[in-house]
């Protein structure tokens, strides 16, 4: 999936690389991908 970086998810729908921030994945376009309490990630 993601082979750039540093291991770090990536957005769905734009591929950019997500940032964490108060334990979600954000996307800087899209906004929130993943809450890292969800489990089915």
């Amino acid at each position: 999936m993601d082979t750039a970086s540093s291991g770090a998810p990536t957005c769905p729908h734009c591929e950019a690389p997500l940032y964490k921030r108060h334990c979600k994945y954000v996307c800087p376009q899209h906004g929130p991908i993943i809450d890292c309490s969800d489990p089915f990630r």
